[in-house]
């Protein structure tokens, strides 16, 4: 296995990629599809932020607008009032970095000036008022494929070859952050498991994960609890920790750096042992 990019660098630092990293998943909505909206109030949303860090996680990633298939958009106003008190208690509190899940500038705008550092957005970053922003504000970013938008994305998605068409879309996705004034070492991407692909979409870009990897920048891999796993005896989406450390695994193999995960305690410890074989690790 081959890692080639070796930081990541965001608005407070850098990311050393010497291990795999975990970004821990917090949905602060009504909706989300992996929980319910379990952590829409924020005092709770709060508390499992601060859990996320003390079990381990490297970077925690909060959204407040659902992104699950077949979802509706929220307005920028809405969404920010959801996330607002969680971004700015997480940012007074916690000592790890702090991700804004949203394709929205005037969102993420917000979210920096609250202390976020890293801006994850999940249709790869093709609103230019939103390269503009993370340009200018220096901000670690993560590009995302999604294949139309979260109302749409699985009304039957279709690919001639998926792997080589997410690669051809993140591939320009970089070229034109770069552009744009974005520092190369800040851009990590993402194949967008689950967004506008079937299960065989889903696994052929696992399968081929080194076709990503060898565009030179961090790969971010979201399979946690993913309806994929379920096809295989995952069950609903609170019974599918087994399958997304497995998935996980192999995505490490194949040479993902940050995986995106809800159960962070547990993933923590199964990539300690995902790193110790695929990176040689001495013990």
């Amino acid at each position: 296995m081959v890692r080639t990019a070796r930081e990541w660098r965001h608005r407070t630092g850098e990311i050393t990629l010497d291990r795999t990293r975990v970004m821990g998943i917090l949905n602060v909505t009504p909706d989300s599809f992996s929980d319910g909206g379990r952590y829409f109030d924020p005092e709770t949303a709060l508390r499992r932020g601060l859990e996320m860090v003390d079990q381990g996680a490297d970077v925690v990633d909060i959204g407040g607008e659902s992104t699950r298939p077949g979802s509706d958009p929220v307005s920028a106003e809405e969404e920010w009032r959801r996330i607002r008190p969680v971004i700015q208690g997480l940012a007074a509190k916690a000592d790890i970095p702090l991700s804004v899940d949203t394709m929205k500038p005037e969102v993420a705008a917000h979210a920096i000036d609250s202390g976020v550092s890293i801006v994850n957005d999940v249709s790869g970053m093709r609103d230019e008022a939103m390269v503009h922003l993370v340009a200018a504000r220096r901000v670690g970013v993560v590009a995302m494929h999604m294949l139309g938008n979260p109302k749409t994305m699985q009304d039957h998605p279709t690919y001639a070859d998926v792997v080589e068409e997410v690669r051809a879309f993140l591939a320009e996705r970089i070229r034109s952050l770069e552009a744009a004034g974005v520092s190369s070492d800040a851009i990590a991407i993402d194949p967008g498991v689950g967004f506008g692909k079937a299960v065989a979409h889903n696994l052929a870009l696992l399968r081929r994960l080194d076709r990503l990897v060898d565009l030179g920048h961090p790969v971010v891999v979201g399979v946690s609890r993913k309806s994929f796993i379920g096809r295989f005896g995952g069950g609903e989406a609170g019974d599918r920790l087994a399958g997304s450390l497995a998935a996980a695994t192999l995505a490490v193999a194949r040479g993902a750096q940050i995986v995106r995960v809800h159960d962070v305690a547990e993933t923590v410890r199964a990539m300690r042992v995902a790193d110790a074989l695929a990176l040689e690790e001495k013990l």
